[in-house]
């Protein structure tokens, strides 16, 4: 089937917001089990979705930041949380998402957030600094 613009605004967005390391590591896992998933996602989620002027890249990486907590999607968290470096979410704006997960979707899916947030910040500020010292 033949990319359409959905798709590579899709792909556009996806970048932007995960970043060119993080697209390209996805492109190298590409098999032909995976590929109608990941064109899926490209074209629905990013393309669609992420791509809608109603909110800003922030705002929707807050929302999805909340959803992935609660509902337990631990892997996704980080993913998305190492995603604010490009969507200008801060810190400080994810605890805030997080203590929403508390409230609304249970203290034990924020505890678990909170953990792979901070683990995930730790790690993004250790990297930060190693490329400093390049």
């Amino acid at each position: 089937m033949a990319k359409g613009a959905r798709f590579t605004t899709g792909r556009r967005t996806r970048t932007a917001v995960l970043g060119e390391a993080y697209v390209a590591r996805s492109d190298a896992r590409r098999t032909a089990f995976n590929a109608d998933f990941l064109d899926f996602i490209t074209e629905g989620a990013w393309g669609s979705v992420w791509s809608r002027p109603g909110l800003t890249k922030r705002e929707r990486s807050l929302i999805t930041l909340a959803l992935l907590a609660a509902l337990g999607h631990h892997e996704e968290v980080a993913m998305h949380v190492r995603a604010t470096a490009n969507t200008g979410a801060t810190p400080e704006d994810i605890k805030e998402a997080l203590l929403h997960v508390a409230v609304y979707a249970g203290v034990p899916a924020a505890n678990q957030a909170f953990k792979v947030a901070e683990q995930t910040l730790e790690e993004m500020a250790a990297e930060a600094g190693q490329e400093k010292k390049k």
